[in-house]
């Protein structure tokens, strides 16, 4: 069963999470939820530093066992940094999406967009639907 998800951090639709630093920069990865569908990861494509991305564009790729999939930036913005342990430890993402597993962090280009995303509970009814 997956863990609650943090109240600290907004979600999309897609199974992304967005943690806003309050300095103008967010952090993105990948739900618990998100995670546990993809099962065991194998290989996590990282986006290179300065790449601008719109929010619902795909920013990484996340490669499991069953499947490749991307994973669509929350907000629009900039990559200021990715986490390259990922590249050598990608089953970090499995072990904890929404600590260690995190994917790159943005400079945000429009911080109205993280009004469009969901709160950790509008998320949670999103996932108990998705799972009936």
């Amino acid at each position: 069963m997956s863990k609650s998800n943090p109240t600290d951090r907004l979600y999309s639709k897609d199974h992304e999470w967005v943690k806003d630093q309050g300095d103008g920069t967010a952090v993105i990865g990948i739900t618990d939820y998100a995670q546990e569908m993809l099962t065991d990861i194998v290989f996590v494509e990282l986006p290179p530093i300065g790449k601008k991305v719109a929010q619902g564009e795909p920013v990484a790729v996340v490669e499991s066992v069953k499947s490749v999939s991307d994973v669509y930036s929350p907000v629009s913005g900039e990559v200021m940094d990715v986490n390259k342990t990922l590249e050598e430890t990608p089953e970090l993402v499995n072990q904890d999406a929404f600590g260690e597993g995190w994917i790159a962090k943005l400079k945000i280009t429009n911080a109205d967009e993280l009004k469009s995303l969901l709160n950790a509970t509008a998320y949670d009814t999103l996932t108990q639907e998705e799972k009936h």
